[in-house]
């Protein structure tokens, strides 16, 4: 789910050994038209999970200079680097172990139980199938294949806001351990 089309592969095939490098990970990766062709990369630290100006300020930079020399897209665009943010994208498989115990919607590329959105708590990953415990249905764990999913996000709660700002300051400690004169 990091990718949708054969141009967004495109973009990731470039993309990962660039972010690798910088300590990064790519979250997403999206090539969408309009007036002008805009490519959509969302990166995290692999350290954190955090991504700050500066960390999008170089994968940006480096990315800029190699995509003008592969030139992977036929037209121009405009290249977007990001966070993804307290409602990231969930993309791997690995994401919904991370932020079990947090509210999350999911959607599938077919219907199952008459029905192709899914809300409600991440409850883990067992041999593939995403487990979310329904919201408004009391004992009622749906467990979804992953290759179904074509979206999910994290949904904002009072809870994914705390321990985003819990992971910012303790990265800021680290930072300040790291270099106690600045």
């Amino acid at each position: 789910m990091k990718t949708k089309t054969h141009m967004d592969e495109r973009v990731l095939a470039l993309a990962e050994p660039v972010a690798a490098d910088l300590g990064l990970n790519i979250v997403r990766v999206r090539v969408m038209a309009g007036k002008r062709q805009t490519v959509q990369i969302m990166a995290e630290r692999i350290s954190d999970g955090l991504m700050g100006i500066g960390d999008c300020e170089a994968l940006s930079r480096e990315l800029s200079a190699l995509m003008e020399v592969e030139d992977p897209l036929p037209d121009a665009y405009v290249l977007e680097v990001s966070s993804p943010g307290l409602d990231r994208p969930l993309t791997d498989l690995s994401d919904f172990d991370k932020y079990e115990g947090y509210q999350a919607k999911l959607e599938l590329d077919r219907l199952v139980e008459g029905r192709k959105r899914f809300r409600g708590v991440l409850a883990g990953t067992e041999d593939g199938h995403v487990d979310i415990n329904l919201e408004g249905e009391t004992e009622n764990t749906a467990s979804i294949p992953f290759d179904w999913i074509s979206e999910a996000k994290l949904l904002i709660t009072d809870e994914l806001i705390e321990a985003g700002q819990k992971a910012k300051e303790a990265a800021a400690k680290a930072a300040e351990n790291l270099n106690p004169e600045s």
